[in-house]
């Protein structure tokens, strides 16, 4: 049998409190195990090897032959692969048993991949780190108790009663109308966007279980906040910003439409198309849009587990939160359509799965018959 082991690690301070993740993938790219656990104060590095021991001893209870270990350390690919010198003390014990572990299998491939691909296990990482150990199974979920509200899909696994979570794209504005980069400009919606806006809010005042006591987090943006305040005073709620839920800090292209951009730096701009590691000119990059939102949705989580929370933010931001409800790579950025003031909901499980149930609902934008 042959498996994928994404492991990472991660150290608050560098020496600091320090924890791993480890998730085995099967052939399909189902999760077969999760482990993750702290470990004290370590470094980096250590929390790394850490963690690929972790993954390898799972794979190795699970009866795999053959493992594909991904990793975002190019250290511990490049050692364990053998064309890196292992020379830190501290390591080098760590090294000798993964090494040891991969004797056990008739093939071991080391490859390194973006930290973007390598959110599953960064996830279990920072939990570890938050104190929480984790050693499961997957299963195909068929025992699975279904939640009371609004249940998974049996398949999934999923256990517990989910944050759910109406992600609300605000209205248009005079940018959006000109198709210009739109991210910390702070414009207001036009007349348009506040009828988008309003027309919103009666949606999610309708949805089962939004009430007035429904949490609505807005960016702190004005053309948000608008629209916030068009849902809470649809639900009968109160707005509160949330400074992780800003739009994307686009720099000098801010204003500019996609072929200004373009044409100011054609390279640049290629590769930011493709390379989401590349900011644009005194910009941020969509991996720091990536850390920032994914912070925040800790944070939401935290504070409303197992309620429903609005979310009222921009495209980047619901986009990178739909990427982390699927668990999937960058491309997502690339490749979703979000309308403005459209609608999508996904659920977040206590036990880390995560389900999609909505995506760019504007069926409450079409004019009434």
């Amino acid at each position: 049998m042959r498996v994928a082991v994404e492991a990472d690690g991660g150290s608050r301070g560098n020496p600091g409190p320090a924890g791993y993740g480890a998730v085995v993938f099967d052939a399909a790219g189902g999760v077969l195990a999760e482990r993750a656990e702290a470990i004290g104060v370590a470094t980096n590095n250590v929390a790394e090897y850490r963690g690929l021991i972790a993954g390898l001893r799972a794979a190795a209870a699970l009866g795999a032959t053959e493992v594909e270990v991904r990793m975002d350390s190019k250290l511990v690919v490049e050692q364990m692969a053998g064309r890196w010198q292992v020379k830190h003390p501290s390591m080098k014990p760590l090294a000798a048993e993964a090494k040891e572990l991969a004797t056990g299998f008739a093939r071991v491939d080391y490859r390194w991949i973006p930290r973007a691909e390598n959110t599953h296990a960064d996830r279990l990482a920072n939990r570890a780190m938050d104190g929480e150990s984790i050693d499961r199974n997957g299963s195909d979920g068929s025992d699975a108790p279904e939640p009371a509200r609004s249940g998974p899909a049996r398949w999934s696994g999923a256990s517990g009663t989910p944050t759910r979570l109406l992600l609300v794209r605000h209205g248009q504005t005079a940018m959006s109308v000109e198709r210009r980069y739109s991210g910390r400009g702070d414009v207001p919606l036009t007349e348009l966007g506040g009828s988008q806006a309003a027309a919103a809010g009666a949606r999610v005042a309708a949805l089962d279980g939004v009430t007035a006591d429904t949490p609505v987090l807005a960016s702190p943006l004005a053309r948000t906040r608008q629209t916030a305040d068009a849902v809470a005073a649809a639900t009968g709620g109160a707005v509160r910003t949330s400074p992780g839920l800003i739009e994307t800090d686009f720099g000098d292209w801010e204003g500019m439409t996609f072929g200004e951009a373009a044409e100011s730096d054609p390279a640049l701009h290629r590769r930011w198309l493709s390379d989401t590691s590349v900011p644009p000119p005194g910009g941020e990059s969509f991996d720091v849009v990536h850390a920032r939102v994914r912070a925040a949705l800790d944070e939401v989580i935290e504070e409303h587990a197992g309620a429903t929370v609005v979310l009222v933010t921009h495209v980047t931001p619901i986009k990178t939160l739909l990427r982390l409800a699927l668990d999937v790579g960058p491309s997502l950025l690339y490749r979703l359509h979000l309308d403005l003031a459209s609608l999508s909901v996904a659920e977040f499980y206590p036990d880390g799965n995560a389900s999609v149930r909505l995506v760019n609902d504007t069926s409450h934008l079409r004019p009434s018959r």
